[in-house]
């Protein structure tokens, strides 16, 4: 790797870093003005109205350093897909932004993010796994729309969505720039940086939440960076550690899904049941828990690197045990009783307030 492309690199990490520091404090005013709040429902955790518009805050900040890199330092080769990218990505986050604010059907949102990976497909994105056009145009639009909903769906507690998405890109990162990827190690790059400037004030306790507009930024990147990744080594392996770089948000969305079918409850409905909230009903405290996750999404980006550098047996090896550990875990945090857990609290809650009421009502007889 050479001086130059290491400069470049940490010319768009931190200025991505440093924008998004700058840029969420006003995201979070401005949403505060506009009270453009998240309100507490039956599912959500939170207990009082929390400011969104956190994913303004990232898609400027990565937005302008990573245009800034481009100008500054021209690319050789990839400037038009780096502004389809920039437009895809920036599209998909407007459809957020007005879902945040207008509460979209949720057709509208995968249409558009179907939309997102067929245009990558016409612009020569994806990896070329079968034979015929349609199965890979295929391929690509499934693997978008899963990677871009997985994130969006991972956004369930403070800091666990943007610290995951930082983690993810750092892998990517590390990967592409090995194999001397540079427009993929620049953009992971960024993403990496404003995932990490909004975290700072988004870990909990939360001040701000990035929402759907930030989400399905975070994730369409996070899609993109996989189907753009190169290495030696067959198209299989290729898959495979794409799959397992993204593996935490995969896994919890995969959770979530077939715990609700098995439960015959939708899996578009939301509730309190993912991974996170598993591992808070059983007594892990909210930081500890996503402390676990990320070391899970560093776990499984420090495998993909390997995967990546090593012959086609050992990455399938890995690979194999990776799969064996999710469905490990899978199982035993299904049987988690997380509602059950979460009714017995609410009661609990309830009781303790009226006891509390009770006692404020003797001592004003008393008086």
């Amino acid at each position: 790797m050479s001086e130059g492309g290491w400069q470049l690199y940490g010319s768009i990490f931190l200025g991505s870093l440093l924008l998004s520091l700058v840029f969420t404090p006003i995201a979070l005013r401005l949403a505060l003005h506009r009270s453009v709040l998240d309100y507490p429902t039956g599912y959500k955790g939170h207990a009082s109205p929390m400011p969104y518009l956190g994913g303004l805050a990232m898609v400027g900040a990565f937005s302008i350093a990573v245009v800034g890199a481009a100008i500054v330092r021209p690319p050789v080769s990839g400037r038009s897909e780096l502004f389809v990218v920039l437009a895809l990505a920036f599209a998909l986050s407007l459809v957020g932004l007005v879902d945040d604010l207008r509460h979209l059907r949720p057709w509208i949102r995968v249409l558009s993010e179907v939309g997102a990976g067929y245009a990558l497909h016409e612009a020569g994105v994806g990896l070329q796994l079968f034979s015929s056009d349609a199965a890979n145009a295929a391929f690509t639009i499934v693997w978008v729309v899963a990677i871009t909903n997985a994130f969006n769906l991972l956004d369930n507690m403070d800091g666990l969505s943007a610290g995951v998405a930082a983690i993810g890109a750092g892998g990517f990162f590390a990967i592409a720039a090995a194999n001397g990827q540079f427009l993929v190690a620049g953009l992971a790059a960024g993403t990496a940086g404003c995932a990490l400037g909004f975290l700072r004030h988004n870990f909990h306790p939360a001040r701000i939440y990035m929402g759907d507009c930030g989400s399905l930024f975070l994730g369409f990147m996070l899609a993109y960076l996989g189907l753009k990744l190169r290495f030696d080594g067959p198209v299989s392996v290729n898959v495979l550690v794409l799959v397992v770089v993204v593996g935490v948000a995969l896994f919890d969305t995969t959770l979530v899904a077939a715990c609700r079918l098995l439960r015959r409850r939708s899996p578009f409905r939301g509730a309190r049941d993912h991974v996170s909230h598993r591992l808070v009903a059983v007594g892990i405290p909210v930081p500890a828990a996503v402390a676990v996750i990320y070391g899970a999404a560093v776990s499984l980006g420090v495998i993909g690197f390997v995967m990546s550098r090593t012959d086609q047996a050992l990455a399938y090896l890995l690979a194999g045990l990776v799969g064996a550990l999710g469905v490990l875990f899978g199982v035993l945090l299904a049987r988690v009783p997380v509602e059950e857990i979460e009714t017995a609290r609410r009661r609990w809650r309830r009781r303790l307030v009226g006891e509390a009421d009770d006692a404020g009502e003797s001592a004003a007889e008393a008086s």
